[in-house]
Protein backbone atom coordinates (compact mmCIF):
# COMPACT_ATOMS: atom_id res chain seq x y z
CA UNK A 1 0.00 0.00 0.00
CA UNK A 2 1.40 3.31 -0.88
CA UNK A 3 2.64 5.45 1.58
CA UNK A 4 -0.08 8.53 1.02
CA UNK A 5 -3.71 7.58 0.09
CA UNK A 6 -5.70 9.61 -2.28
CA UNK A 7 -9.50 9.29 -1.47
CA UNK A 8 -12.24 9.80 -4.05
CA UNK A 9 -15.95 10.54 -2.32
CA UNK A 10 -18.81 9.63 -4.79
CA UNK A 11 -21.45 11.38 -4.07
CA UNK A 12 -19.45 13.88 -1.96
CA UNK A 13 -22.90 16.46 -1.15
CA UNK A 14 -24.40 13.98 0.75
CA UNK A 15 -24.88 12.95 4.66
CA UNK A 16 -22.16 10.17 4.14
CA UNK A 17 -19.42 12.23 1.51
CA UNK A 18 -20.12 15.60 3.59
CA UNK A 19 -18.69 13.06 6.88
CA UNK A 20 -15.95 11.46 4.57
CA UNK A 21 -14.51 14.88 3.42
CA UNK A 22 -14.54 16.73 6.97
CA UNK A 23 -12.92 13.24 8.43
CA UNK A 24 -10.27 13.05 6.21
CA UNK A 25 -9.32 16.22 5.78
CA UNK A 26 -8.32 15.75 9.52
CA UNK A 27 -7.03 12.55 8.98
CA UNK A 28 -3.02 12.33 8.96
CA UNK A 29 -1.78 10.43 5.40
CA UNK A 30 -4.55 10.93 3.16
CA UNK A 31 -5.96 13.53 0.62
CA UNK A 32 -9.51 13.65 -0.86
CA UNK A 33 -11.16 14.77 -3.69
CA UNK A 34 -14.81 15.44 -4.16
CA UNK A 35 -16.97 14.08 -6.78
CA UNK A 36 -20.65 14.65 -7.30
CA UNK A 37 -23.41 15.79 -9.80
CA UNK A 38 -23.55 19.52 -8.18
CA UNK A 39 -20.54 21.61 -7.94
CA UNK A 40 -18.45 20.84 -4.30
CA UNK A 41 -16.44 23.92 -4.61
CA UNK A 42 -13.09 21.98 -2.82
CA UNK A 43 -9.83 21.96 -4.36
CA UNK A 44 -10.03 19.03 -7.24
CA UNK A 45 -13.76 17.96 -7.19
CA UNK A 46 -15.18 16.38 -10.02
CA UNK A 47 -18.51 17.46 -10.78
CA UNK A 48 -20.16 14.78 -13.08
CA UNK A 49 -23.73 13.08 -13.49
CA UNK A 50 -22.28 9.00 -13.03
CA UNK A 51 -25.01 8.03 -15.20
CA UNK A 52 -22.88 9.31 -18.23
CA UNK A 53 -20.74 6.69 -19.12
CA UNK A 54 -19.22 9.00 -21.52
CA UNK A 55 -18.97 12.46 -19.82
CA UNK A 56 -17.73 10.52 -16.52
CA UNK A 57 -14.70 8.89 -18.72
CA UNK A 58 -13.90 12.34 -19.86
CA UNK A 59 -14.52 14.16 -16.51
CA UNK A 60 -12.08 11.29 -14.46
CA UNK A 61 -9.88 12.03 -17.78
CA UNK A 62 -9.37 15.91 -17.39
CA UNK A 63 -9.15 15.83 -13.43
CA UNK A 64 -7.03 12.93 -12.93
CA UNK A 65 -4.80 12.86 -15.99
CA UNK A 66 -2.23 15.12 -14.57
CA UNK A 67 -2.63 13.41 -11.05
CA UNK A 68 -3.14 9.77 -11.43
CA UNK A 69 -3.13 8.97 -7.55
CA UNK A 70 -6.63 7.80 -6.25
CA UNK A 71 -5.66 4.81 -4.42
CA UNK A 72 -9.49 4.28 -2.77
CA UNK A 73 -12.55 5.04 -3.84
CA UNK A 74 -15.41 5.55 -1.38
CA UNK A 75 -18.97 5.10 -2.97
CA UNK A 76 -21.62 7.04 -1.56
CA UNK A 77 -23.91 8.23 -4.43
CA UNK A 78 -27.14 7.43 -4.73
CA UNK A 79 -29.84 8.12 -7.28
CA UNK A 80 -32.88 6.56 -6.11
CA UNK A 81 -35.86 5.98 -8.62
CA UNK A 82 -39.30 5.23 -7.99
CA UNK A 83 -38.91 1.52 -9.59
CA UNK A 84 -37.13 -0.86 -8.31
CA UNK A 85 -35.92 -2.04 -11.74
CA UNK A 86 -34.93 1.15 -12.85
CA UNK A 87 -33.25 2.18 -9.85
CA UNK A 88 -31.41 -1.32 -9.48
CA UNK A 89 -30.26 -0.30 -13.72
CA UNK A 90 -29.10 3.44 -12.71
CA UNK A 91 -27.04 2.66 -10.09
CA UNK A 92 -25.63 -0.18 -10.92
CA UNK A 93 -24.65 1.91 -14.22
CA UNK A 94 -23.48 4.36 -12.07
CA UNK A 95 -20.94 2.56 -10.19
CA UNK A 96 -19.44 0.82 -13.37
CA UNK A 97 -19.13 3.94 -15.04
CA UNK A 98 -17.28 5.23 -12.75
CA UNK A 99 -14.69 2.17 -11.82
CA UNK A 100 -14.23 2.09 -16.16
CA UNK A 101 -13.53 5.82 -15.60
CA UNK A 102 -10.85 5.43 -12.74
CA UNK A 103 -9.42 2.25 -14.96
CA UNK A 104 -9.25 4.53 -17.79
CA UNK A 105 -7.70 7.46 -16.35
CA UNK A 106 -4.90 4.63 -15.21
CA UNK A 107 -5.59 5.28 -11.33
CA UNK A 108 -3.87 3.11 -8.73
CA UNK A 109 -7.08 2.04 -6.97
CA UNK A 110 -6.86 -0.15 -4.78
CA UNK A 111 -9.57 -0.57 -2.49
CA UNK A 112 -13.18 0.47 -3.17
CA UNK A 113 -15.58 1.58 -0.10
CA UNK A 114 -19.38 0.35 -0.97
CA UNK A 115 -22.04 1.42 1.47
CA UNK A 116 -25.48 -0.32 1.19
CA UNK A 117 -28.90 0.05 3.55
CA UNK A 118 -30.92 -2.31 5.13
CA UNK A 119 -32.63 -2.58 1.99
CA UNK A 120 -30.05 -5.27 1.14
CA UNK A 121 -32.25 -7.42 4.06
CA UNK A 122 -35.23 -6.73 2.38
CA UNK A 123 -37.21 -4.41 4.47
CA UNK A 124 -38.17 -2.31 2.06
CA UNK A 125 -40.34 -5.45 1.00
CA UNK A 126 -42.22 -6.09 4.36
CA UNK A 127 -41.33 -7.28 7.46
CA UNK A 128 -38.12 -9.37 7.60
CA UNK A 129 -36.66 -11.54 11.18
CA UNK A 130 -34.29 -9.57 12.99
CA UNK A 131 -31.42 -9.08 13.75
CA UNK A 132 -29.87 -8.87 10.36
CA UNK A 133 -26.40 -11.07 10.17
CA UNK A 134 -24.05 -10.35 7.52
CA UNK A 135 -23.87 -13.90 6.16
CA UNK A 136 -26.86 -15.67 7.55
CA UNK A 137 -29.58 -13.28 5.72
CA UNK A 138 -30.18 -15.08 2.32
CA UNK A 139 -30.75 -12.47 -0.56
CA UNK A 140 -34.27 -11.80 -2.18
CA UNK A 141 -34.97 -12.00 -5.54
CA UNK A 142 -34.33 -8.80 -6.73
CA UNK A 143 -34.05 -6.46 -8.38
CA UNK A 144 -31.97 -4.72 -5.67
CA UNK A 145 -29.09 -2.55 -6.88
CA UNK A 146 -26.92 -3.46 -3.77
CA UNK A 147 -26.85 -6.84 -5.06
CA UNK A 148 -25.47 -5.36 -8.42
CA UNK A 149 -23.07 -3.03 -7.24
CA UNK A 150 -21.75 -5.64 -4.78
CA UNK A 151 -21.58 -8.14 -7.73
CA UNK A 152 -19.58 -5.26 -9.99
CA UNK A 153 -16.71 -5.81 -7.49
CA UNK A 154 -16.61 -9.01 -6.69
CA UNK A 155 -16.05 -9.62 -10.63
CA UNK A 156 -13.69 -7.23 -10.71
CA UNK A 157 -11.51 -8.25 -7.43
CA UNK A 158 -11.79 -11.69 -8.97
CA UNK A 159 -9.90 -10.49 -12.35
CA UNK A 160 -7.46 -8.69 -10.58
CA UNK A 161 -8.92 -5.24 -9.62
CA UNK A 162 -9.16 -3.14 -6.89
CA UNK A 163 -10.15 -5.19 -3.70
CA UNK A 164 -13.65 -4.07 -1.27
CA UNK A 165 -14.97 -3.46 1.94
CA UNK A 166 -18.80 -2.95 1.80
CA UNK A 167 -20.14 -1.02 5.35
CA UNK A 168 -23.76 -1.03 5.92
CA UNK A 169 -25.60 1.65 8.28
CA UNK A 170 -28.89 2.25 8.47
CA UNK A 171 -30.86 5.82 8.84
CA UNK A 172 -27.83 8.11 8.76
CA UNK A 173 -27.73 10.86 10.71
CA UNK A 174 -25.67 13.64 9.60
CA UNK A 175 -26.08 17.41 9.03
CA UNK A 176 -26.25 17.50 4.87
CA UNK A 177 -28.65 19.75 3.92
CA UNK A 178 -31.12 19.02 0.48
CA UNK A 179 -30.93 15.60 0.98
CA UNK A 180 -33.71 13.59 0.64
CA UNK A 181 -32.84 11.17 3.28
CA UNK A 182 -31.95 13.42 6.37
CA UNK A 183 -34.02 11.80 9.57
CA UNK A 184 -32.46 14.84 10.94
CA UNK A 185 -33.68 17.60 9.19
CA UNK A 186 -36.79 15.83 8.76
CA UNK A 187 -37.73 15.99 12.34
CA UNK A 188 -35.56 19.18 12.84
CA UNK A 189 -38.32 20.56 10.14
CA UNK A 190 -41.29 19.07 11.65
CA UNK A 191 -40.22 20.28 15.36
CA UNK A 192 -40.01 23.37 13.85
CA UNK A 193 -43.63 23.61 11.99
CA UNK A 194 -45.16 22.60 14.80
CA UNK A 195 -43.64 25.17 16.91
CA UNK A 196 -45.06 27.92 14.11
CA UNK A 197 -48.64 26.75 14.63
CA UNK A 198 -48.34 26.36 18.39
CA UNK A 199 -48.74 22.43 17.70
CA UNK A 200 -47.78 19.66 20.25
CA UNK A 201 -44.70 18.04 19.37
CA UNK A 202 -46.45 14.48 18.44
CA UNK A 203 -44.47 11.62 16.50
CA UNK A 204 -45.99 11.25 13.26
CA UNK A 205 -46.60 7.54 13.09
CA UNK A 206 -48.61 4.81 14.87
CA UNK A 207 -48.50 4.38 18.74
CA UNK A 208 -47.36 0.52 18.22
CA UNK A 209 -44.19 1.63 16.08
CA UNK A 210 -43.62 4.75 19.16
CA UNK A 211 -43.86 2.32 22.36
CA UNK A 212 -42.66 -0.99 21.09
CA UNK A 213 -40.48 -1.27 17.58
CA UNK A 214 -36.61 -1.08 17.62
CA UNK A 215 -35.30 0.92 15.76
CA UNK A 216 -31.52 2.03 14.76
CA UNK A 217 -29.38 4.75 13.12
CA UNK A 218 -25.53 5.40 12.09
CA UNK A 219 -23.84 8.51 13.06
CA UNK A 220 -22.17 10.17 9.84
CA UNK A 221 -19.16 11.28 11.85
CA UNK A 222 -18.50 7.78 13.31
CA UNK A 223 -19.58 5.82 10.07
CA UNK A 224 -16.65 8.46 8.16
CA UNK A 225 -14.13 6.33 10.89
CA UNK A 226 -15.63 3.20 10.11
CA UNK A 227 -14.97 4.01 6.65
CA UNK A 228 -11.31 4.72 6.91
CA UNK A 229 -10.71 1.42 8.85
CA UNK A 230 -12.53 -0.58 6.14
CA UNK A 231 -10.43 0.91 3.54
CA UNK A 232 -7.31 0.17 5.27
CA UNK A 233 -7.60 -2.94 7.42
CA UNK A 234 -6.80 -6.47 5.89
CA UNK A 235 -10.15 -8.15 7.95
CA UNK A 236 -12.20 -5.49 6.10
CA UNK A 237 -11.05 -6.89 2.47
CA UNK A 238 -13.71 -8.11 0.69
CA UNK A 239 -16.26 -8.75 3.87
CA UNK A 240 -19.62 -6.32 4.84
CA UNK A 241 -19.92 -4.93 8.05
CA UNK A 242 -23.33 -3.99 9.85
CA UNK A 243 -22.28 -0.48 11.29
CA UNK A 244 -24.97 1.20 13.80
CA UNK A 245 -25.95 2.12 16.84
CA UNK A 246 -27.78 0.13 19.88
CA UNK A 247 -31.49 -0.35 18.77
CA UNK A 248 -33.74 1.96 20.69
CA UNK A 249 -38.00 2.24 21.39
CA UNK A 250 -39.04 6.15 19.11
CA UNK A 251 -40.71 6.72 22.78
CA UNK A 252 -37.30 7.61 24.09
CA UNK A 253 -35.99 9.57 21.37
CA UNK A 254 -39.00 11.91 21.20
CA UNK A 255 -39.27 12.31 25.14
CA UNK A 256 -35.64 13.61 24.89
CA UNK A 257 -36.37 15.62 21.42
CA UNK A 258 -39.45 17.48 22.89
CA UNK A 259 -37.17 18.00 26.16
CA UNK A 260 -34.52 19.79 24.30
CA UNK A 261 -36.50 21.49 21.49
CA UNK A 262 -38.62 22.92 24.45
CA UNK A 263 -42.13 21.88 22.69
CA UNK A 264 -44.98 20.40 24.55
CA UNK A 265 -45.47 17.10 24.18
CA UNK A 266 -48.51 14.85 23.16
CA UNK A 267 -49.77 11.37 22.17
CA UNK A 268 -48.50 10.06 19.20
CA UNK A 269 -50.14 10.61 15.60
CA UNK A 270 -50.37 8.38 12.67
CA UNK A 271 -49.61 11.35 10.08
CA UNK A 272 -48.43 10.81 6.73
CA UNK A 273 -45.66 13.42 6.57
CA UNK A 274 -45.70 13.50 2.96
CA UNK A 275 -49.34 14.28 2.43
CA UNK A 276 -49.79 16.33 5.94
CA UNK A 277 -47.04 18.68 5.19
CA UNK A 278 -47.56 19.63 1.58
CA UNK A 279 -49.40 22.65 2.54
CA UNK A 280 -46.57 23.89 4.58
CA UNK A 281 -44.61 26.10 1.97
CA UNK A 282 -45.40 29.42 2.46
CA UNK A 283 -45.04 28.72 6.35
CA UNK A 284 -41.76 27.39 5.55
CA UNK A 285 -40.93 30.27 3.65
CA UNK A 286 -42.42 32.94 6.62
CA UNK A 287 -39.36 30.70 9.01
CA UNK A 288 -36.63 31.35 6.07
CA UNK A 289 -37.53 35.33 5.93
CA UNK A 290 -37.69 35.94 9.53
CA UNK A 291 -34.23 34.11 10.94
CA UNK A 292 -31.86 34.69 7.71
CA UNK A 293 -31.89 30.62 6.85
CA UNK A 294 -30.63 29.44 3.97
CA UNK A 295 -33.39 29.49 1.14
CA UNK A 296 -33.58 26.10 0.13
CA UNK A 297 -36.89 25.45 -1.72
CA UNK A 298 -39.21 23.62 0.13
CA UNK A 299 -39.91 20.90 -1.50
CA UNK A 300 -36.07 20.45 -2.27
CA UNK A 301 -35.52 21.13 1.82
CA UNK A 302 -37.24 18.31 3.78
CA UNK A 303 -37.94 14.23 2.53
CA UNK A 304 -40.88 13.96 4.30
CA UNK A 305 -41.63 10.43 2.21
CA UNK A 306 -38.70 8.97 3.74
CA UNK A 307 -39.86 9.97 7.36
CA UNK A 308 -42.87 8.22 6.70
CA UNK A 309 -41.16 5.33 5.66
CA UNK A 310 -39.13 5.52 9.02
CA UNK A 311 -41.69 6.47 11.38
CA UNK A 312 -44.28 3.89 9.81
CA UNK A 313 -42.01 0.48 10.23
CA UNK A 314 -43.48 -1.58 11.80
CA UNK A 315 -40.89 -4.38 12.54
CA UNK A 316 -37.92 -4.53 14.62
CA UNK A 317 -34.57 -3.22 12.36
CA UNK A 318 -31.70 -5.01 14.57
CA UNK A 319 -28.22 -5.46 12.77
CA UNK A 320 -26.48 -7.27 14.42
CA UNK A 321 -22.82 -5.40 14.92
CA UNK A 322 -20.77 -8.68 16.08
CA UNK A 323 -19.00 -9.13 13.30
CA UNK A 324 -17.54 -5.33 13.01
CA UNK A 325 -16.26 -5.79 16.49
CA UNK A 326 -14.61 -9.03 16.16
CA UNK A 327 -12.60 -7.66 13.17
CA UNK A 328 -11.61 -4.82 15.14
CA UNK A 329 -13.38 -1.89 14.72
CA UNK A 330 -15.48 -1.43 18.15
CA UNK A 331 -16.34 2.22 18.03
CA UNK A 332 -19.83 3.48 18.87
CA UNK A 333 -21.64 6.63 19.76
CA UNK A 334 -24.97 7.48 21.57
CA UNK A 335 -27.27 7.34 18.51
CA UNK A 336 -29.81 9.85 20.52
CA UNK A 337 -27.20 12.59 21.17
CA UNK A 338 -25.93 12.17 17.69
CA UNK A 339 -29.72 13.08 16.59
CA UNK A 340 -29.71 15.84 18.56
CA UNK A 341 -26.39 17.23 17.40
CA UNK A 342 -27.17 17.20 13.80
CA UNK A 343 -30.48 19.04 14.24
CA UNK A 344 -28.18 21.72 16.63
CA UNK A 345 -25.53 21.64 13.63
CA UNK A 346 -28.17 22.39 10.79
CA UNK A 347 -29.88 24.77 13.06
CA UNK A 348 -26.22 26.56 13.45
CA UNK A 349 -25.51 26.33 9.66
CA UNK A 350 -28.50 28.76 8.94
CA UNK A 351 -30.29 25.14 7.35
CA UNK A 352 -32.91 23.87 9.74
CA UNK A 353 -35.19 27.04 12.07
CA UNK A 354 -34.95 26.96 15.61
Amino acid sequence: MSDTRTALVAGANGIIGKALMETLAAAPGWRARALSRRPHGSPGSVAVDLTDAAATRAALGQTLGQARDVTHLFYAALAPQPDLAEEDRVNGAMLRHLLDGLEAAGAPLERVVLYQGAKVYGVHLGPVPSPFYEDENPRHVGPNFYFTQEDELRARAARGGPDFAILRPDVVVGDAAGNAMNIAMVIGAYAALCRAEGAAFRFPGPAHVYDGVLAQVTDAGALARASLWAATADAARGEAFNYVHEPFRWRRVWEKLTAVLDLPPGPPVPLRLSQHMADKAPAWARLVAEQGLVDTPYARAVGWAFGDFVFHSDFDLVSDMGKIRRAGFTESVDGVAALIDAIRRLQKAKVLPR
